[in-house]
């Protein structure tokens, strides 16, 4: 555990200009506040630092506004886009004075969740690993107003550019659509962007593993390594911290919608799940696919609990534009173990360490310390509950005939049934205080924003179809 006088150390010893305190907002954007070298001694790294709260939407009120930033002394590290020298701490948001954790801060409710699973002698450790897709473009543009609403994208590796004229000629090597996963360069170019991308993130602390091109069209996926439920969040705000900003540096433009393009394979978020307790993987067993009855009863209660996690591991209005019955995105509430179709996938494995479960419906619109937590309590209501998942589905979901298909649950179909089955399905989460419903009314109400913002609004497709009836 490093301490204050450790920390500033280290500061110097990289001398170090300017301290960036980091915090996540309740939509799971990271925000910062820089302070000079000067004022960052050894009192402001044990006491934190005072911010103004009411900026934020969904927190305090200008009234009460005053709120404290906490470092996490552990988690200092260096950003690599800072022409001067920045160090970074990950902090937790405090409420002043009395210094208890803020019920809306997103990194505190992922420890909440941590702590959790000990206190309800369960296990001790969760270990997550998410597998976040992303796509980068060379240009976007978009507008929406009273008399104009229009989107623009565009991108080299498009299959939609093999016509077009460049200057020095067009070299034809593009994958076709849904052809991306994964052919050698030149059909892959995006190789030596993702090394950079990949180098990037290691270089911030984060353990990683792999990086590779995507099903679509200029969509690409690094693989970092699981961790612990909190460190994990961490490392998926770096992951795309890196990610915007190398992109940036090289003249392009990265995005984490679900759902950027049309007629191609949307941007998913798989995360990896797997309890432990004193070193010993609890997963695992003698039952359906070397699983034990806990891992099944864990899968028993992400898929009684899909839909009002879907608030928090689908967030956003695009994210249905992915989850859509009959096409390759995992909408139906099943388990399987050679089945990517299903919702819930049980990776194969070699030994006990390896026994997970991988929950496909999530997607990196998340703020992936709310989706960790909600996953993690959905589960551990599963287990307290011995909530069985039913018999698997080892077929192919995406051609089940309609008589079948008509009995496996699905997850939802829109944002606002999202938050319709969170206002209605929230018990679980509030066990042990680790949510409160402070906390979920004040994030639904940013979600109705969105919600209202998205039914409102004409959509050019529209136009298409109903402006000359």
């Amino acid at each position: 555990m490093a301490d204050a006088k450790s920390v500033v150390k280290k500061l110097k010893e990289a001398e170090t200009k300017y301290v960036d305190f980091r915090f996540t907002d309740p939509r799971g954007k990271w925000q910062h506040v820089a302070f000079d070298i000067g004022m960052c001694d050894e009192d402001a790294l044990k006491e934190g630092i005072m911010f103004d709260g009411s900026s934020i939407a969904g927190w305090k009120a200008i009234n009460e506004s005053d709120m404290l930033l906490m470092p996490d002394l552990d988690s200092l590290t260096f950003d690599p886009f800072a022409a001067q020298t920045t160090a970074v701490l990950f902090c937790d948001v405090l409420n002043p004075g009395e210094g208890t954790p803020y019920n809306r801060c997103p990194r505190g409710i992922a420890k909440a969740a941590q702590a959790y699973i000990k206190s309800a002698k369960i296990a001790d450790t969760a270990y997550f690993g998410p597998e976040a897709e992303f796509f980068v473009f060379d240009d976007v543009r978009y507008k929406t107003s009273m008399n104009e609403t229009f989107v623009y994208m565009d991108d080299v590796e498009g299959a939609y550019n093999s016509g077009k004229v460049y200057e020095g000629g067009n070299m034809g090597h593009r994958a076709p659509i849904k052809g991306g996963y994964f052919p050698v360069a030149p059909l892959d170019q995006g190789g030596d962007l993702r090394s950079e991308m990949l180098s990037t993130i290691a270089s911030m602390g984060v353990a990683v593993e792999k990086h590779h091109h995507e099903v679509a069209n200029s969509q690409h996926e690094l693989g970092v390594k699981f961790d612990t439920l909190l460190k994990c969040a961490d490392g998926m705000q770096i992951y795309k911290y890196c990610v915007h900003n190398v992109a940036h540096a090289w003249g392009k433009t990265a995005t984490f919608m679900p759902k950027p393009v049309k007629g191609d394979n949307g941007s998913g978020m798989h995360v990896h799940q797997s309890l432990w307790k004193a070193g010993k993987p609890l997963f695992a067993g003698n039952k359906y696919a070397g699983l034990s009855d806990m891992a099944l009863y864990y899968i028993g209660g992400i898929i009684k609990h899909a839909k009002a996690l879907n608030a928090f591991t689908n967030p956003l209005t695009n994210s249905y534009k992915r989850l859509i019955p009959g096409f390759e995105a995992p909408v139906l509430l099943a388990y399987s173990s050679r089945n990517r179709s299903a919702s819930c996938r049980i990776p194969f494995g070699a030994g006990e360490k390896a026994k997970r479960v991988e929950v496909r419906f999530p997607d990196p619109g998340a703020n992936p310390y709310l989706a960790y937590a909600a996953m993690l309590m959905a589960g551990l209501d599963g287990i307290k509950n011995k909530i069985h998942p039913g018999d698997p589905m080892d077929k192919n979901l995406y051609e089940l005939p309609p008589e079948e298909l008509k009995n496996v649950p699905q997850v939802c179909g829109s944002l606002r049934e999202a938050l319709e089955s969170l206002d209605a399905d929230r018990a679980f989460l509030k066990t042990g205080g680790v949510f409160t419903d402070d906390f979920i009314d004040a994030y639904m109400e940013l979600k109705w924003e969105e919600v209202y913002n998205f039914e409102h609004t004409p959509h050019p497709i529209e136009f298409s179809m109903y402006y000359s009836v």
